[in-house]
């Protein structure tokens, strides 16, 4: 059994984050709406979420104990266990799935010798599965302490991680420069990044993601019907010229090789990838972690 109650912080710890923590409640007007920042503050602090810390949120906001656990145990942003100074995050949802998502995670988990869920010896990196971070037209996306590293691929993504374990320069794709864990809690409690150049860097949404917006002001061509692979061309629409090879043959003169549709494009429907879903040794559902 845990230790009750759970042990307090140090005096001067509990002094700052006590000064930290009025000024995030005095933000709300009422103190209860302060504590998912209270969880950020209390997670830079150790960098997960203690019984301490539970603790400590609950005294600032008048709150049980049980009450605070109820919120730091339903949402994953919040850990409950010691993690990584950098949270690797490889998104296998459905389309980062499809474009390699899956690879990319095995391909992690057998580079860094560690599980999904689990952290390196050196307690630089944990691994695990996120779902979709709406960036689908720069699939698939690795996230690192939620900063994006877009159009992956297993070779990339163990370059990322080795660079990461080595302490070397890391820039995300778009956003704001990478920092630590504890450090990004901090910020998502609602204080101010103070490095250079942090605030303004930013990355805008790609092609794929702004067309209909695009469509919707009429500033884009209107689409064409598509026909199905395999069936014949829709109303108004032309078969585009084949590429012939030497021996004047087209794509459509040869049988389907394995892994391509009837029409020679390769397609995953076609010859599926395992994904998180059908591979038992790598589940996605949630991972249920226990209490102190």
């Amino acid at each position: 059994m845990p230790q009750l109650p759970a042990p307090d912080y140090p005096a001067e710890v509990r002094t700052r984050l006590e000064a930290d923590a009025r000024e995030v409640i005095a933000r709300y007007p009422g103190s209860r709406s302060a504590l998912l920042p209270l969880l950020h503050l209390v997670q830079s602090e150790e960098g997960h979420v203690t019984r301490t810390g539970i603790r400590f949120c609950a005294e600032m906001l008048d709150l049980t104990t049980a009450e605070v656990t109820a919120v730091a145990t339903f949402y994953t942003m919040y850990r409950r266990k010691p993690s990584g100074d950098y949270q690797v995050g490889v998104c296998t949802n459905t389309l980062c799935a499809v474009m390699g998502g899956d690879e990319i995670y095995e391909a992690l988990q057998e580079h860094l010798r560690i599980a999904g869920g689990e952290t390196t010896d050196d307690g630089k990196v944990t691994l695990e599965h996120i779902e979709c971070n709406a960036a689908c037209d720069f699939a698939p996306v690795v996230m690192v302490n939620w900063e994006f590293f877009d159009n992956q691929t297993p070779e990339t993504a163990r370059r990322l991680v080795d660079d990461l374990r080595a302490g070397r320069t890391v820039e995300p794709t778009r956003g704001a420069p990478l920092c630590t864990y504890k450090e990004t809690a901090r910020i998502l409690a609602g204080f101010p990044d103070a490095r250079p150049g942090a605030v303004e860097a930013t990355g805008g949404a790609g092609h794929a993601s702004l067309i209909g917006l695009k469509l919707a002001k009429g500033e884009a061509a209107p689409g064409r019907v598509v026909s199905q692979r395999g069936a014949g061309p829709a109303a108004g629409e032309a078969h585009p010229p084949a590429e012939r090879g030497p021996s004047g043959a087209g794509p459509q003169d040869r049988p389907a090789a394995p892994g391509e549709s009837p029409a020679g494009h390769p397609s995953s429907h076609d010859a599926p990838r395992r994904t998180s879903a059908s591979d038992p040794h790598h589940p996605s559902g949630p991972v249920t972690e226990e209490g102190e």
